[in-house]
């Protein structure tokens, strides 16, 4: 035991090790409720369930018995890739210490694995209490913006076809729907400046200059803060350009850097310190997860990837050390540029990262994926808000394609919930019912809030009822007509 916490370390001189199995023999069938956590960002899959023996439930897990709440886990910034498997004889941790699909070869090094805890439940405390206060106890050391962060993110209404042009004005309507005072809202570029996404379609993977729609990309930050908000932009750092050396590329697929190699790492370096030095005081850097191991969240299983690749630096280090050195990179260059990880290891980004999408694409085309990704994302992994990092649920996309009478509640929901808030904004689509919603909810984003907490989540995915700012409050997520079909 170390601090409060079971210490588990490896020593493997020899042999190439892939996985560690710990078992804990106990008789676990009180528990009526079991909740797990996810690898990266929630899928609309997060929900309470009965026993399923072989569920893998990556970080962290939680049982209810009908009136405590019990918690195990281990800490963030682990150097495995942790999971959790329960059945009613006992409990079992699996430490994935691979480094690629390969086995780690350690030598004479021995590894720090992870650090396991566990919290015991209380009578007078919900379930959504004792996993909040499970997640302090898991990250010792977070990393917070000083204030709450709240604006606009263009991506849910251009897709990736914006320009300086539609930036600008995107700035001017988060800045007219924003409260005054000292904090000021963002206004982000997402995914559509960047070479690739304009004639030159060979730029993909290009970071050093904006496209033809965005021929000054300093100007663009420094306009963007003369409105009045505060720039931000977006990033796939490992997206391999054309000019880039064989040997920088990842054995397993060859449109991606390899992180484990240190010129790739001085390449990330040199792209995020040059956004930061353009202006831009928010970073949003994605897909690190997809373009290591080939699989969105939803997929990784207890596999993570496919068989039969490593890393191009050698099997010496598992694949959780290289995605921490990635991300401790990335968090040196940025300086004081707040940082949102989108799609990145949850339980490994808590302490670097301020900000963490914590769930898939929300969405300005189709209310469904809204509810699917928004609202269970925001149930189910709301409790790690203001402990490992803020909660990113994602965006309100106003667009017309969405349902005013159902987005307003997100909306709603969203401003008086605690964690960020980010709409996307379609000028078309800013009536006097939307304007008036987005003054009240961007007034109540920009100041601090009660955490938000679901009261029927453990009868739903898409809870109705929370309790927000001291009150509750309930919210209607189907129409009259139903859910519709998938």
């Amino acid at each position: 035991m170390q601090a409060g916490a079971l210490h588990v370390a490896l020593a493997a001189p020899t042999v190439a090790v892939k996985r560690l199995h710990l078992r804990w023999r106990g008789n676990m069938s009180d528990a009526r409720l079991i909740l797990g956590d996810a690898w990266e960002r929630g899928y609309g899959d997060l929900e309470w369930r009965s026993w399923i023996p072989d569920r893998v439930m990556p970080w962290y897990f939680v049982t209810y018995d009908g009136s405590l709440t019990h918690a195990y886990g281990v800490r963030t910034g682990a150097r495995a890739l942790c999971f959790w498997q329960v059945d009613p004889l006992g409990i079992s941790l699996w430490a994935d210490v691979r480094s690629g699909a390969m086995g780690v070869q350690l030598g004479e090094r021995t590894l720090d694995a992870c650090d396991v805890v566990c919290r015991a439940g209380r009578a007078d405390e919900s379930a959504f209490a004792a996993l909040h206060a499970f997640c302090r106890q898991m990250c010792p050391n977070p990393r917070l913006p000083s204030q709450p962060v709240y604006g606009s993110n263009d991506w849910y209404w251009a897709y990736g076809k914006n320009s300086a042009d539609t930036v600008r004005v995107d700035a001017q309507h988060i800045v007219e729907f924003s409260p005054t005072g000292a904090n000021r809202p963002f206004a982000v570029i997402d995914d559509g400046w960047q070479p690739g996404r304009g004639s030159d379609k060979a730029g993909a993977g290009t970071w050093d200059r904006g496209n033809e729609k965005f021929l000054d990309m300093p100007g663009v930050a420094a306009d963007i803060r003369r409105i009045g908000a505060r720039p931000g932009l977006w990033i796939r750092p490992l997206q391999a350009p054309a000019d880039a050396p064989d040997g920088w590329r990842l054995t397993r697929e060859r449109a991606v850097l390899d992180p484990s190699l240190p010129d790739v790492l001085q390449r990330v370096r040199d792209d995020i310190t040059r956004l930061r030095q353009w202006g831009f005081e928010l970073i949003k850097h994605d897909y690190t997860t997809f373009d290591v191991f080939g699989r969105w969240g939803f997929q990784m299983g207890s596999a993570l990837t496919r068989d039969g690749w490593t890393f191009a630096s050698g099997s010496d280090r598992t694949t959780a050390e290289i995605i921490g050195a990635l991300y401790q990179t990335i968090r040196a260059a940025a300086g004081e540029s707040l940082l949102i990880g989108c799609n990145t290891i949850s339980h490994l980004s808590a302490g670097h990262f301020e900000i963490c999408r914590v769930g898939d694409d929300t969405s300005g085309t189709e209310w469904a994926r809204t509810r699917k990704m928004g609202v269970n994302t925001l149930a189910f992994r709301g409790a790690q808000h203001g402990a490992f990092y803020v909660c990113d649920a994602d965006c309100v996309g106003v667009t017309n394609a969405v349902p005013w009478t159902l987005n307003r509640q997100w909306l709603d929901l969203l401003a008086r919930s605690g964690t960020m808030l980010f709409v996307s904004l379609a000028p078309d689509a800013l009536g006097a019912e939307q304007r008036r919603d987005l003054r009240a909810a961007l007034a109540l984003a920009a100041a601090r809030q009660q955490l938000a907490e679901p009261l029927d989540w453990q009868r739903t995915v898409y809870p109705q009822r929370w309790r927000l700012m001291g009150r509750e409050r309930n919210y209607e997520w189907v129409g009259i007509d139903g859910a519709g079909p998938p």
